[in-house]
């Protein structure tokens, strides 16, 4: 396994990318929420103690899907965390409220996310609580997403396009992970959630043989899976799947509960369990994919 990474002047790296020596099966892992370097200016405008300020990110994500590298498969994760600037959004998908300075017209200023507080640059922690002692600048925002969001894209975009290019066709993976309750901002605000959630955009992102075959292969090892509620997927997989051109994509929402202490951010023993089925469910699509897309 190989890894490469990129860097930012001022900013440190904007992600990292594992790989296996060769390319095994047409799949791509993706993890756009793991990221754990907080940049000390960011921490310095936040009103938010670091513990409820890494409320929004799917820690240790990465880490569950690092097995798929030994399968075959590269594994790209962003390591800017998502309280700082949302890869999963459209690139100015941007809240008038939080700036104090006029958007410009491009900018998607009225998405459900918006009036949920995450957009691409969020107002609020996955919890609620609001992240800025202040208002910001377009200016700051615009640097958070040429010098972060679009290289970690640029990155994906070549990943999932070589990826077509050797094998005619590409199947990204768009790894998360979601509270083990529905918090205040959702629509199942307080309930239980299922172990793990798969999103195709309501059948539109992916073939449905792969989610068919996702969901078996997750249900056999022994897990409640649910589709597409409370999550569908978001822009990565909007923006990236297009069955029709060859290419698909898959969001997969893992429970914190099954892997994590959610209150101090900390692996719990189950980790390992999880990290484990990953792998094996690269392993299985490896086996198993060219049939079921041709079939389709």
């Amino acid at each position: 396994m190989d890894s490469i990474a990129i860097s930012i002047p001022g900013l440190g790296a904007a992600w990292d990318m594992a790989v296996p020596r060769k390319q095994a099966m047409p799949v791509v892992f993706a993890s756009p929420h793991s990221g754990t370097d907080y940049p000390p200016s960011f921490v310095a405008k936040s009103r938010l103690d670091p513990i409820t300020l890494r409320k929004s990110e799917d820690s240790f994500v990465d880490e569950v899907f690092a097995g798929v590298v030994d399968e075959g498969a590269p594994l790209l994760k962003a390591l800017f965390p998502r309280a700082y600037v949302d890869p999963n959004r459209e690139p100015f998908e941007l809240d008038p409220a939080m700036f104090a300075d006029s958007l410009p017209d491009y900018a998607n200023t009225c998405s459900p996310r918006i009036a949920a507080g995450l957009g691409t640059i969020a107002r609020v922690v996955a919890t609620g609580e609001e992240i800025y002692r202040e208002k910001l600048t377009f200016a700051d925002a615009l640097h958070r997403i040429n010098e972060l969001y679009r290289p970690y894209h640029m990155a994906l975009k070549r990943l999932v396009d070589s990826t077509a290019e050797s094998f005619g066709v590409a199947v990204l993976i768009d790894c998360h992970s979601m509270p083990s309750v529905g918090g205040p901002m959702d629509e199942d605000a307080g309930r239980r959630r299922f172990d793990m959630v798969l999103g195709d955009r309501h059948g539109t992102a992916c073939a449905p043989a792969l989610i068919d075959a996702v969901e078996r292969f997750l249900g056999n090892e022994g897990f409640e899976v649910v589709r597409n509620n409370p999550y569908a997927g978001g822009f990565t997989t909007q923006h990236y799947g297009s069955p029709a051109s060859g290419v698909h994509a898959l969001q997969i929402e893992i429970n914190r509960a099954l892997y994590m202490d959610e209150a101090r951010i900390k692996r719990n023993s189950g980790l390992p369990r999880i990290a484990d089925c990953m792998k094996a469910l690269a392993a299985h699509l490896r086996a198993r994919l060219p049939a079921m897309l041709v079939a389709d």
